[in-house]
């Protein structure tokens, strides 16, 4: 069985050390298996998403399929926008300039489409602080001072 690889970039154009990846036999070379063709169609599922589980399976299907390891972390400073989250990839041979660029812009279209996916990542680091979170009364009365013992 004969499995298409990606093309080489131009010379100059990027570093993914591709031929680096080639020569060694023991090398991880799945990400190779990532053509142009299949970049899109993993962009347009990544633009796709619409829950955070959605997002993990996808991370964790990137990884088991591809290699890419993806992480997603909220800026120290506030998080006002997508913008303030840090979408990384990590460094690994073979993974293209090009392709380091257009999954984090995806995610990113992503959560600006579905800020339900920002607000999950934010709540897991507690930094919304519990504010989804509404403590009612044992009585049912809001008011607390109100409440006998």
């Amino acid at each position: 069985m004969n499995i298409p690889i990606r093309k080489e970039c131009p010379p100059g154009a990027c570093v993914c050390n591709r031929e680096v990846l080639l020569a060694d036999p023991h090398a991880d070379q799945r990400i190779l298996r990532l053509t142009q063709q299949e970049e899109k169609k993993l962009v347009d599922r990544l633009e796709s998403i619409a829950t955070l589980d959605e997002l993990e399976r996808m991370k964790a299907k990137m990884h088991e399929l591809l290699g890419i390891v993806v992480t997603i972390t909220p800026s120290d400073n506030v998080v006002r926008t997508t913008r303030g989250f840090r979408i990384e990839l990590a460094d690994q041979p073979g993974l293209c300039r090009k392709t380091k660029q257009a999954i984090p812009a995806a995610i990113r279209r992503s959560m600006e489409a579905h800020p339900e996916i920002a607000f999950a990542i934010l709540d897991r680091r507690d930094l919304l602080g519990g504010m989804g979170a509404s403590i009612d009364a044992p009585d049912g009365n809001d008011n607390p001072q109100n409440n006998q013992i």
